[in-house]
C-alpha cells in the first residue's frame, strides 16, 4: 500500500508535488479507508483538471518508479538516458521521487519504508531505501555518486560492496540486486511489479489490436477475474451477451507453431438466435475495455496500484461507479488494492469526498495539483461538483 508520493522537476511539475494517500483524522470512515496502525489510507483518488494541466504527469511518477525499480538493469542499454523529462526550465537541477509505501516483513508485520531517487542530466545522482523501525526511518542501503563511481552502505542488504560502487548510474541498484539473486532485493521488486498501469514515460498508452490477445490470454490464467470481465461488459454492452476465449494454433511461415487466444463476442438476438464474432470485429470501445478491465481486475486480485490515465475514455459511462465499487468493497478488493486515475468527466465529483480527489492546472509552463481538502473554507458537505462547474475550485477548463 502507498501512503504517500513526493517528487519535483519531473516533466510539467518543476515544484515540489505530493500524491498523499492518507486520510487523516477529520474524515468521517468509509467503505474506501485502509485501516492502518492508527491512520487510514484511501483507497480510490481521482485526478481532474482541463487538457494540459499536468493530470498524466501526476501519476507518472508512479508508473516511472515501477520501472526503474524493476527493469532498469536488464532493459536499458549502458549509455543510454533513463527515460524521464526534467522540467523544461530546470534542465541542470536535481530531480527527486520519494515514495512512502507498506510491506509486511518476514514475520506478516506491516512495516513502513521509503524508497529515495535523485537523478540529473538523466542519471542516478544517488538511491537509498529506509525501514522504519521506529519513530524514524533506518536505511537499508544508500549509494550516492562520486567521481570514481558510488559510495555505498548498506544495512542487512548483502549485494557485494564493489558491485554495487561500479553499477552503472543509469540502472537502479533494486533491479541490479535481483539480477544478482539478492533476496533481500525480492519483496521490493514484488511490490514495485503490482503497480500495474497504462502510463509510460511519454503518456498513455494507446489501445493496440495486439494488446486484446495479450488481455485474453491474461484472462484464462485467472478465471476469475474473467468471471467478472465478462459480467461488467455485458451488463454494459447491449449487444453481447458472453465473451468466449478460445485457444488457438497457428503456424508462421518458418513452419513454427504458437499458440494465441482468441476472444470470441457472443450474440443472441431477440428470436434467441446466436452468433459469434471475432473480438477484432467488436466496436474498439468493447475491445478497449476488455484491456482496461483485465488491468484493473488484476491488480483487485493480487493487490498493488492501478495506475490509469483517462480512465473514463475506454469504458460505458455506467461502469465507472461499478470498478469504484470494486475497490471500495472488501469482498471484491481483499488484498485492499489502491487505484489513482486521471478523468475527464467532472461527474466523478458526485461519487467521491474530497480528500480522494486531485485538481491540476497549469500556470506560466508549471503544473501544480491539490488534493480538494486543502481548499481553505471547502466543507465535507459542499457539493463538490457544483463548486467545481461554477469555478470556485479552479482547474476548469478555459471554453
Amino acid at each position: 500500500m502507498i501512503t504517500q508520493l513526493r517528487f519535483n522537476n519531473f516533466f510539467s511539475f518543476a515544484d515540489e508535488t505530493t500524491v498523499d494517500f492518507v486520510v487523516g483524522k477529520k474524515p468521517t470512515s468509509s467503505g474506501f479507508d485502509i485501516p492502518l496502525e492508527g491512520q487510514r489510507l484511501n483507497k480510490v483518488i481521482a485526478v481532474v483538471g482541463p487538457n494540459g494541466s499536468g493530470k498524466t504527469q501526476l501519476i507518472k511518477p508512479f508508473a516511472f518508479l515501477s520501472w526503474f525499480v524493476c527493469d532498469s538493469f536488464l532493459q536499458v542499454d549502458p549509455d543510454a538516458d533513463i527515460l524521464y523529462e526534467p522540467h523544461q526550465l530546470h534542465h541542470d537541477e536535481d530531480t527527486h521521487l520519494e515514495i512512502d509505501f507498506v510491506l509486511p516483513d518476514e514475520t506478516g508485520q506491516l512495516l513502513e519504508h521509503r524508497y529515495q531517487l535523485v537523478m540529473k542530466h538523466r542519471r542516478v545522482v544517488s538511491e537509498a531505501l529506509f525501514a522504519k523501525t521506529s519513530a524514524q526511518f533506518s536505511y537499508i542501503f544508500k549509494r550516492e555518486k562520486t567521481a570514481e563511481g558510488f559510495a555505498f552502505r548498506q544495512k542487512g542488504f548483502p549485494l557485494p560492496a564493489a558491485q554495487a560502487k561500479n553499477l552503472r548510474d543509469n540502472a537502479s541498484l533494486l533491479a541490479a540486486a535481483f539480477s544478482f539473486d539478492v533476496k533481500e532485493a525480492r519483496p521490493f521488486i514484488e511490490y514495485f511489479r503490482r503497480v500495474i498501469t497504462n502510463v509510460t514515460n511519454k503518456g498513455r498508452r494507446r489501445f493496440q489490436k495486439n494488446s486484446v490477445l495479450l488481455a485474453a490470454e491474461r484472462y484464462e490464467k485467472q478465471l476469475s477475474i474473467k468471471t467478472r470481465m465478462v459480467e461488467a461488459v455485458c451488463e454494459f454492452d447491449l449487444g453481447l451477451s458472453d465473451i468466449k476465449i478460445e485457444k488457438l494454433e497457428i503456424t508462421a511461415e518458418d513452419g513454427k507453431t504458437s499458440s494465441i487466444f482468441m476472444p470470441l463476442g457472443v450474440h443472441v438476438n431477440a428470436e434467441g438466435k446466436k452468433f459469434e464474432l471475432p473480438f477484432y470485429e467488436e466496436s474498439s470501445g468493447t475491445q478497449s475495455a476488455f484491456v482496461l478491465l483485465e488491468r484493473l481486475l488484476t491488480t483487485l486480485n493480487q493487490g498493488g496500484i492501478a495506475v490509469i490515465d483517462e480512465l473514463d475514455n475506454e469504458l460505458h459511462p455506467h461502469l465507472l461507479p461499478k470498478i469504484l465499487d470494486w475497490f471500495r468493497f472488501e469482498h471484491t478488493n481483499p488484498h485492499q488494492a489502491q487505484l489513482i486515475f486521471t478523468c475527464h468527466t467532472p461527474e466523478i465529483l458526485n461519487r467521491l469526498q474530497k480528500h480522494q480527489v486531485y485538481l491540476c492546472e497549469k500556470l506560466n509552463q508549471n503544473s501544480s495539483g491539490w488534493r480538494l481538502d486543502e481548499v481553505t473554507g471547502l466543507r465535507s458537505d459542499d457539493n463538490l461538483y457544483a463548486k467545481y462547474m461554477a469555478g470556485a475550485l479552479g482547474a476548469v477548463p478555459e471554453v
